[in-house]
């Protein structure tokens, strides 16, 4: 197999460049570069990994433990990392067995009176009061053990987006930093940071937030984009070179939240808008210049200001889309 472009391997396993570079920052993938060809390239032992890579992801195992997997050739690593994983997935399991058997209780019990209150059908049963009381709020993955056929359908089925929120986002004064080329974000991103350490911005602005964006989208088969990192400033704020100050509009979003690297999300995220029944989308999808006005914001930055090395896994973004009601 020839060697691929960044580009060409994003569209073939149909994932994002930057879900690439991710992996590749991660240390669990590695790319090369032709000599006068500044592009990332890829030979076929990466694409291999890259596929053994999204295989295990599909099977919610994370990223650490992928690194341990395919790093160390002794199976003993990866039979104890499954283990962990299915003991986890038994758990689940057996909270949905529960649910479901309490429900169907709920369903032959009201089936016999239409006019059973709920609240009485539970007070009268301690045993299933007590099976509800002792379930965690926790999030169900799995209805059932899924064979290999069915992964690709419990996937599609699992990547829903259920949580969203609805918020309002007021207009604000922002410091921008712009860069296009290899490794855009860390590149924006590290002109902000560097100006939040260096002005003290924290103390000075203790409610600020992180945004950033594509800008422009990827344009061509080498991947090659941009993207845009904001900070929020008090609006008398001067920022120096190469920042530019900015001024948001703000609106209403809609709001999903991820773990860091779960940008494929946006995809999912872009669908629920166009099935809901009270929003529609109020971006413009015709400007890739600036990601249709999507955004995609650092939570809990404050907290990782002066931070040396932040465990990205442990990062969380949420997933920003202008919305108006229907």
């Amino acid at each position: 197999m020839e060697e691929m472009t960044i580009s060409q391997v994003s569209r073939s396993l149909g994932i994002s460049t930057r879900m690439l570079r991710y992996y590749e920052k991660a240390g669990l993938i590695s790319s090369s570069r032709r000599e006068g060809y500044s592009y990332r390239i890829y030979d076929e032992q990466a694409v291999s990994r890259m596929k053994q890579i999204l295989l295990l992801r599909k099977l919610r195992i994370p990223v650490r433990q992928i690194a341990i997997i395919l790093n160390n050739t002794n199976a003993v690593a990866a039979i104890e990392i499954f283990r962990q994983n299915m003991e986890e997935l038994n758990e689940e399991i057996t909270a949905l067995s529960t649910i479901r058997d309490i429900l169907n209780h709920f369903v032959e019990e009201l089936s016999k009176s239409t006019e059973l209150p709920l609240k009485t059908l539970i007070t009268q049963d301690d045993t299933f009061l007590a099976a509800i009381e002792s379930l965690n709020l926790i999030s169900i993955n799995f209805k059932e053990e899924q064979s290999a056929e069915k992964l690709k359908k419990a996937d599609e089925t699992l990547s829903k987006i259920n949580d969203v929120r609805i918020i309002y986002l007021p207009p604000v004064t922002v410091a921008a930093a712009h860069y296009i080329g290899d490794e855009p974000e860390w590149n924006a991103n590290f002109l902000v940071d560097n100006f939040v350490k260096e002005s003290s911005l924290g103390k000075i602005k203790p409610d600020l937030r992180r945004f950033g964006f594509n800008h422009p989208n990827p344009v061509d088969e080498t991947g090659y984009h941009g993207y845009e990192a904001w900070v929020t400033i008090p609006d008398d704020m001067e920022v120096p070179e190469p920042l530019e100050k900015k001024q948001f509009a703000g609106g209403l979003f809609a709001a999903h939240m991820i773990a860091f690297g779960n940008f494929n999300e946006w995809d999912a995220f872009l669908e629920w808008i166009m099935k809901s029944e009270s929003y529609e989308f109020a971006g413009d999808l015709q400007d890739q210049e600036h990601m249709c006005g999507l955004l995609e914001e650092h939570l809990n930055f404050y907290n990782h200001i002066g931070q040396s090395e932040i465990e990205l896994e442990h990062l969380q973004l949420d997933l920003l889309m202008p919305i108006k009601e229907k």
